[in-house]
């Protein structure tokens, strides 16, 4: 599931002016290349759908991009090959060494990272085509652009500069930089909406003007549109930031597909147009999974109450802390463990640890399976990922709506790092920020098995868990890593 969010198009590659925008002839074999180009992305997304075929689906990408890129090139008047040759050795060598220095536990916050460059390309290929719009066969008899593609350029241009500002603010969220809980604005609803409104305004206005009267109507555009993209992320934290991951990969889709149609590139327009549409699409599955409206999210986000999303500790009760040999004893008596892993198994890198407990205990006959969340981690397909990098089968993981039933047949719910996808509240508490969100059973199972650092803090929505306190848990405070080694030590 993550790996669609590696789709996001470097199309300032794709931004030489084209041949349907100068009204010349296309060339078949050109529209053919980019016909190619995104079949091979369409099989890349499907692909990606299931970590058994991600690889696939990677390489398909990479074709398909690798084709857009190398037709754009050929097939029109390049300023200066070499410097582009040169601007994409540099970009590529980055990429390499990103991807090789990159923990996985920081994964989330360079998906933002490069949402904000898809962000600025689109700006700047926008601002681009305004400056010198005879270059990219935009320049009219009068001197002016059409109406229609100032329409298309500004809300390019619009769009990029939200997904810009607001992956920046995403990325420092994610990354500790900035605080994960909300920022409330007085009045931010009216804000935000009058921001959108004058938006819309200047566009229309900018569409309209004469050529003469344009440069201060972009130029507000553009700002609007930057602080409108900090003002939806900064109100939003806890438990919806892998909503606004997915939120913000879209917008950048949205913003290639806009400028695709001011360039007359196909390759753009296809390219932007899925992943926008997959984006959105993600980002409304994982609504559904919260029990949550999407107009909900961009409102304010879980937390958005200041006496519920905080993230503070909370008033300490009775509960029972075990140890690694207690654990190993109970897991080796167990017939079926369930695991359920979250955030704090990714900041420990507990992954192979965990392989290896489950290896032993199946070696000695015990069935073990892993239920993931559609919003565990920090972003969409988070847990998925630090699974297969520990290879684990992917016969042996599970979606919450395919195991949750099966928590009342488990000896063991073994809970590593995840807190609010178990959280109770989310089905008894009305008054909980994440009340209605569906969360698995682990209530029901025989042993609960718990794995925090302390009992001092709670999740990212900021909601106290009444499975700390419960007759059949047992709390396991320590860092994730370390308690299941010690627990593979024990089981020797």
């Amino acid at each position: 599931m993550m790996g669609r969010f590696l789709l996001a198009p470097p199309f300032l590659l794709l931004a030489t002016p084209a041949a349907a925008a100068t009204g010349e002839p296309v060339n078949p074999w050109v529209a053919l290349a980019y016909l190619v180009s995104g079949v091979f992305f369409i099989l890349a997304l499907r692909g990606l759908s299931s970590p058994a075929s991600s690889r696939t689906g990677n390489r398909f990408g990479m074709v398909g991009m690798l084709i857009a890129v190398v037709t754009t090139l050929v097939t029109h008047d390049v300023a200066n090959i070499v410097e582009i040759l040169v601007a994409i050795t540099i970009g590529a060598l980055i990429g390499v060494t990103i991807a090789r220095r990159i923990a996985m536990t920081a994964m989330p916050e360079l998906v933002a990272a490069f949402h904000s460059l898809v962000g600025l390309a689109a700006v700047l290929v926008g601002w681009a085509a305004y400056l010198n719009p005879g270059a990219f066969g935009l320049l009219m008899p009068d001197g002016g652009i059409e109406a229609v593609s100032k329409v298309e350029m500004g809300l390019g241009i619009a769009i990029g500069a939200i997904t810009f500002s607001g992956s920046v603010i995403a990325f420092l969220k994610l990354s500790g930089r900035m605080s994960g809980s909300p920022i409330l604005l007085p009045a931010r609803h009216v804000i935000n909406l009058g921001t959108l409104a004058a938006i819309v305004v200047l566009t229309a206005l900018f569409a309209l003007a004469a050529p003469q009267a344009t440069l201060p109507l972009i130029v507000g555009l553009t700002v609007l549109a930057f602080v409108i993209g900090f003002l939806l992320i900064v109100p939003i934290g806890g438990a919806d930031m892998p909503v606004v991951v997915s939120m913000l990969n879209s917008y950048s889709g949205w913003a290639a597909a806009a400028m695709g149609f001011t360039l007359g590139n196909t390759a753009m327009i296809i390219t932007g147009a899925l992943v926008g549409s997959s984006g959105a699409i993600l980002s409304y599955i994982m609504c559904r999974a919260m029990n949550r409206s999407f107009l909900s999210v961009i409102a304010g986000g879980f937390g958005a109450d200041a006496n519920a999303g905080g993230g503070e500790a909370r008033e300490q009760r009775p509960y029972k802390q075990g140890s690694a040999a207690d654990a190993a004893f109970m897991l080796e008596q167990a017939e079926k463990v369930i695991i359920i892993p979250g955030y704090g198994m990714a900041v420990a890198q507990a992954q192979h640890a965990l392989r290896e407990m489950a290896d032993i205990l199946e070696a000695k006959g015990v069935e073990v399976k892993y239920a993931i969340h559609p919003v565990a981690g920090r972003m969409p397909g988070h847990m998925n990922v630090l699974l297969a990098e520990a290879q684990v089968p992917y016969e042996n993981v599970f979606e919450l709506e395919d195991i949750n039933s099966e928590f009342a047949q488990a000896d063991v719910a073994f809970i590593i790092g995840a807190n609010d996808v178990v959280n109770p509240a989310a089905k008894t508490d009305k008054s909980s920020p994440i009340y209605g969100m569906p969360v698995f059973d682990v209530d029901k199972a025989k042993q609960v098995f718990f794995i925090k650092r302390s009992m001092g803090g709670v999740g990212y929505a900021g909601v106290d868990n009444d499975v700390f306190y419960m007759d059949q848990t047992m709390m396991l405070l320590a860092d994730a890593k370390k308690m299941v080694e010690e627990i593979v030590k024990a089981m020797d």
